[in-house]
This record gives structure tokens, sequence and C-alpha cells, in this order.
């Protein structure tokens, strides 16, 4: 106790943080969402659109409480959707309870044809009907849905017992029995048994999709493979004594995966067609099988293992053989997941997403050859998705990034493009990230857009053209800056490159002391599926909660990661080790020389699952900048982690660059302060990736800390894994000694 005091008065002689003071200052962190959340109104506007009208209906937080808006997008004009204070009584009175009108006990609303009764889901999963004529309240309870419990024949399901796919005329369906198919017609109950070659070892799939005119369908014929299991010791199970065991499918970089094999069925002759096309065994994944309308023809997708290939293939009439329609290859990787095709089908195209000039773009394609018309859209900017086509006026309405110079380029905003002359008119122009619902009709469309550093505006749009027609909300701060909050600075400078603009978020404390020098604490996530750096305006930007302790945290989108050029995401291929760290680090130096209250010599960094991989990376690749480093939950060796994530950006077969990528390999690398943070029971990254790298740093004679929570799954630690953190950086970027958690009389 003595040795503690004498602590507490060398620190204030220093000038340093009581431990009081310090214990306050986590009260504020944890109370900082809540308390300024608390004073933010307006601004988290989701319209909703009524199905087959014109109005739409939306919820938002004012100081008199949560309103419900009406809205007549012909009219121009909103008003309460009900009166809250009638159906407060009308559902206190059916429940038996008092509701307050202020805050009535559910987030969303749905209308019934014309508009005269709303329906809900309160206390629980019980649904309500409100009249808003009669201000009646009506209850209904939903029904409980018990799991079915799947057939197995030979330890392998072959999908028996899943429900039957009924044809689009409803004459017949159509099941999958002991791994073979059958159809049943309706009327008469006949049977029939299309295909004898399924079992143990290779059956048909449930998946059955069956063409428009029902007299053709489609099952994949499946051959499995080994499946690698994940097995956690459950140690300590609520309310046991004794330990147990948990085991999942769990598919890693490397294993061997199954081949799916499309076949063609024609009940009414008895006959079923198996396709034929290139390298099917080499395949990583068949799906998407798509019936043209007409049913003369349909298509799937095949994506080459390595992922540097994808294919859609198309069958027609009865034919045996398929052939390639789209064809999509990279030397590095195709970004699969972010691939998009719109069908446009009166004039027999289709409109699909590529990167094969450098940037993400659209392309005109004849569905019939499979020639490239032409490409839609050009530049140095980004397609991020189609939401729509309009075919009769050949305009295609899309989410673009990245085309208004001096501007964020990855905040979104919605484009009509021509589809024969590619000229654009941007329907959303104002300089934010704007998130849009469109009605049925497509005649309007609401928006929400704002930037991290703005406020949030929603707006009722006109289609044809974007004019605002309507200002619905404007979202309010006021009451949050009276009591302190500050909104965070976007920040942006050139990556290693010289050249190339890396952006960011840097997030100050309340109590920020432009005087004073604060520690930087980095909060990474570098997975090249996205970019993350939030871009829509939030009360608790990245990690404003850790900032109140006295540091000053950032967010910072590297290279490596998506919504960029080709270019600029190939960074990542094999090399998953670099997590855009060049960049990141130029950008907190040039961060720094703008703003010398940061002090880049206290940075400390901290990230889960991909974002603890890199965290931990951090310290073994860059130790000179990076000094502290809490990593929860981390794929520290990516042979470890799941096979979809991994091998698409380390790219397949396995080769050394897993090994030169790994954290567990580079461990003995390990200077300045690591914490590790575990799941126990982790299904998302196998947990034996940290205790392997638990092992290799006690082989290593390294120091470290390693936090293990019983019970938890994927996770960035919960309240306990959070306070161990920041507990982590006061001691090691503030040098101060953290609250006493165990003084029985509270924390000093």
């Amino acid at each position: 106790m003595i040795k503690h005091y004498l602590f507490i008065i060398a620190l204030l002689v220093a000038g340093g943080t009581s431990a009081r003071d310090l214990r306050e200052k986590y009260r504020e962190a944890d109370a900082f969402r809540q308390k300024y959340g608390d004073l933010y109104f307006r601004g988290d506007v989701a319209p909703a659109w009524i199905e087959g009208t014109r109005h739409f209906w939306y919820s938002v937080k004012t100081p008199g409480g949560t309103e419900f808006m009406l809205v007549d997008a012909d009219k121009r004009e909103k008003k309460r959707a009900f009166d809250p204070v009638a159906l407060a009584r009308a559902l206190g009175a059916a429940r038996g309870v008092e509701v307050d009108p202020r805050r009535l006990p559910f987030p969303a609303i749905t209308f019934e044809k014309g508009l005269e009764k709303i329906k809900f889901t309160a206390f629980g999963d019980t649904t309500y009907t409100y009249d808003l004529a009669r201000r009646r309240v009506t209850a209904r309870e939903a029904a409980r849905e018990w799991p079915r419990r799947g057939e197995h024949w030979g330890k392998i399901d072959l999908e028996d017992g899943k429900a039957p796919v009924p044809s689009p005329d409803g004459s017949r369906e159509a099941f999958i029995r002991e791994g073979n198919l059958f159809v049943r017609e309706i009327a008469t109950n006949e049977t029939r048994q299309l295909s004898h070659d399924g079992s143990a070892g290779e059956y048909y799939s449930s998946r059955i999709v069956w063409s428009p005119d029902s007299k053709k369908l489609v099952s994949c014929k499946y051959r499995p493979a080994w499946t690698r299991k994940l097995r956690t010791v459950v140690a300590a199970p609520p309310g046991r004594v004794q330990p147990s065991m948990e085991e999942i499918d769990y598919v890693k970089p490397g294993d061997a995966l199954p081949v799916r094999l499309p076949v063609l069925f024609l009940p009414g002759e008895g006959r079923k067609v198996d396709v034929i096309f290139d390298d099917p065994a080499a395949q990583f994944s068949v799906e998407n099988v798509r019936w043209h309308p007409g049913s003369g023809s349909f298509t799937f997708d095949y994506n080459r293992r390595g992922h540097q290939e994808y294919i859609v293939y198309k069958v027609t009439g009865d034919t045996a053989r398929a052939r390639a329609l789209v064809t999509e290859k990279s030397p590095t990787f195709v970004h699969y997941n972010a691939l998009s095709r719109h069908d446009l089908l009166e004039s027999d195209e289709l409109l699909w997403i590529s990167e094969r000039d450098g940037w993400r773009h659209l392309y005109l394609y004849d569905a019939s050859s499979g020639a490239v018309k032409r490409q839609v859209t050009a530049g140095e900017w980004v397609v991020k998705r189609v939401l729509f086509a309009d075919e009769r006026r050949r305009h295609v309405y899309l989410v673009g990034c990245g085309r208004d110079a001096g501007e964020d380029p990855y905040l979104e905003k919605i484009y009509r493009v021509d589809i024969d002359t590619g000229d654009l008119l941007c329907l959303t122009p104002e300089n934010g990230n704007h998130r849009v619902a469109f009605s049925g009709d497509r005649g309007y469309f609401t928006d929400n857009w704002s930037r991290v550093d703005l406020p949030p505006v929603t707006v009722l749009r006109r289609a044809s053209d974007g004019v605002v027609v309507l200002e619905l909300e404007r979202a309010d701060v006021g009451e949050a800056v009276a009591a302190g909050w500050r909104a965070p600075e976007v920040f942006h400078a050139k990556g290693r490159d010289g050249a190339t603009d890396i952006w960011g978020v840097i997030v100050r404390p309340v109590d920020f002391d432009p005087g004073r020098k604060y520690p930087v604490i980095e909060y990474i996530y570098a997975g090249p599926h996205d970019s993350f750096v939030p871009k829509s305006f939030t009360i608790a930007p990245v990690d404003a909660a850790l900032a109140q302790l006295g540091f000053i945290v950032v967010q910072i989108d590297g290279m490596g990661t998506a919504n960029r050029s080709k270019k600029f995401h190939d960074v990542c291929w094999k090399n998953l080790k670099d997590a855009g760290f060049p960049d990141r680090v130029a950008w907190m130096k040039a961060a720094a020389a703008a703003h010398p209250e940061m002090d880049v010599e206290r940075v400390g960094i901290y990230g889960c699952s991909a974002g603890g991989q890199s965290a931990m990376g951090a310290v073994l690749f860059h130790p000179d900048f990076y000094k502290v480093s809490v990593s929860a939950c981390g794929c520290h060796d990516n042979r470890m982690d799941k096979i979809w994530w991994n091998e698409q950006w380390m790219g397949y077969p396995v080769g050394a660059e897993y090994e030169e990528c790994s954290n567990v390999v580079n461990a003995h690398r390990l200077e300045g302060k690591l914490m590790l943070i575990l799941g126990e029971l982790d299904d998302n990254v196998d947990p034996s990736s940290t205790v392997q790298v638990v092992n290799a740093l006690i082989k290593a004679n390294k120091e470290f800390e390693y936090v293990l929570l019983p019970n938890q799954r994927h996770t960035m630690g919960g309240a306990y894994g959070e306070r161990k953190r920041r507990d982590f950086f006061v001691r090691h970027l503030l040098h101060e000694e953290t609250p006493g958690w165990n003084n029985a009389a509270g924390p000093l």
C-alpha cells in the first residue's frame, strides 16, 4: 500500500494522471457511446418503402422520443404514421402493462394494404396488429418452429428428408432419396426416379432448379471430399462441472474439395443429360444455376481453384457441352465476391462487372454469343455494384466511388448510366456517402447522406434526375457538441509510392489539449475483401471510447484493401503480412507533421481476426514504428484458417508465401509489447492458430501476455477483453499505473 501511494505521489509530481483521475477516465470511456448517443437526434434514418405504393415510413429519434413518420412521395407530404399516445394506450391495455408513447417497445412496423393497419413485434416474439382507424390492438403469438432432423446414410448427408422443390406451375415436385433424384406428379401421386447413379460417395443435391416452363430441371451431382474437423474443448461449460467437446466442419487451404457436376433432367422424357465443361475437377465451386425466362437455356458459374479464372457457362437446349459465355482471368486473383451480373432480358444482353482494365467497371455482353459489345463505364473510379436497369430507357443505375477529384474516393454516390453511350448522370452530387432506397416503381428514392465528419441529411429525390423534392430530416448534434463531443478528422496523405492518396480518420479525446503529446493507437483491419475506414456519420467513430483515456486513435485503409484500383488491391497477393503497413506508417508520419500533438514515437495497434494477424505482424515486421500490440483471435498462419478467405488472397496451391507471412514462423522477431486474446471456442478462426503463436513465442523466450476467454467464440474480448486492452495501452504507452481492479473497495 505504501509503495502504491508513493507511485501516485511520483505521478503527481511528474504531472501524470492520478489513479483516481484515471479511474474517472475509464468511466468516461465506458459511458461515451451512451452519453453522446443520447444527445444525437434525427440522424439515424432508414426509410422503408411500402410495397405497391409511393409511400414510405421511417422512425427518427427526437428530444421527445422516437417518432414514426409516413411520407406520401407524390404529394411531398410527411406526417406521423400513427398517434403514439393512442397506440401506447391500446398496446398497454392488450398487454396489461404501461407503455411509454415516447419509447414504444418496437423498432419497426409493417403497413398492410390500404395503409389502414400496421404490424409490429414487441415484448419478445409476439406480433401485434394495430387498426389505425379503430385504434385497436390484436395479438398473435409467434409459431415455434422445431428443427427437422435430416437422415444420414453412411455418415454422409445425402439430403434425404429435405423439403421437395415444387415446379413453377405446381404440377410436380422434385426431391432426393438415397442420393438420387425423383419427381412426383402432384395430380396422380406418380413418382418417377430420374437418376440411378447416386450413391454414398457421389449423390445428387437438393439444390434443384426448375426451368420456368416446369419441363426441365438442374441438379448437381455431388462428389464429397474428406472434410477436416475443428474440435474445441468446452473447458468451463456453464452450469456443469465436466468439460465437453465441440466439432464443426472446417476446410483449410490446400484441403481436398468436393466436385459438383451440373446435370440436366427432362422429367417428361425420363431423361438426364450430363453437362460437359472444361476441367470440372479443378473447380473451387460450381454455383448459381440460372435459367433463361424462355427455358431454352441455363447458365452456371465456375470458379477455378486458385481464383485466377471465373467462367459463366451456358447450356442451350439439351446439348451436353457447356459453352463459356463470360470468362474472367487475372494473373493475381479474380475478386469473385465483387463480381456482378445483371441480365437484360428484352435485348438478350447482360451487364458484367470486371477489373480487366485496372478498375472495376461495367461491360455489356451479347448473352447469346458471349461477345463483349462495349465497355459501358471507364476511368479511374470504381463501380461498386449495379442497383437495377431500366431496359426500356436503356439506363442502368449503379453505385460508384472516386469520380470527383478532391473528395474521399471511398464515398458512395448513385449514378444513372446510358447503356449505349456511357453518359453518366450523378443523382447524388453532394460530397458525402449516400445510402439510398428506391420505391417499388423506381420513380423516387430516399437518400441519407453524410460523412464521418458531417452529420446526416435525409431527403426524398426524384429518380429521373436526382432532384430533391422533400427534405425529411437533418441531424442535430448541437447538444452533443455542447456537452464536449468532438467530430473526427478525415485525413489523407501519400502512400509508399509517394503518389497514391491514403485515407484515414483521426479521433481525439473530448478533453483534447493541442499543447500536449498523445500516444497514437491504430485500430487495424486490412482484409483484402473490402475497405474499412468508416465513411458515414456515427456519434462514436472508430474507438472514440479508447481515445478518452488519453490517446489519439486512428483508422486507415492502406494498399492491399479493396475499392480502389486493381494495382492498389494486388499488393495483398500472396503477401498478407504487408497489410498496407508502409502506407500506414507514411500516413501517420504525415499526420504527425501536420498535427504535432500526435506522438509517433509511442504507437500502438490492435485488431481482431485478420486484424489480429496484422496487429501482431506490426510488432514482428515493423517494430521500429509499432511499439505495443493487442491481437485478438488472429489468423496467425493462413494455413490454419478457413479455405475460402485465405486461398483467395494467398493463392493455391499452398506455397512458401504462406510460411513467409506466418506470425508463428516469425514469432522470434517480436520486439516491443504484445498481448494475445483468444476466445476458447472460436469457430471462425481455428483457436489453435493463437496457441501455436504462444508456443512459438515461448520457444523463442519472448515476453508477452496471453488472455484466454472461456466459452467465448470469435471475439475482440468483450467487456473483460476491452478492459485488458485498455490497461495494456495505458501501462505501455501512457506509462501509468492502471486502476486496482481487485481492490475490494473498488478500483483506485
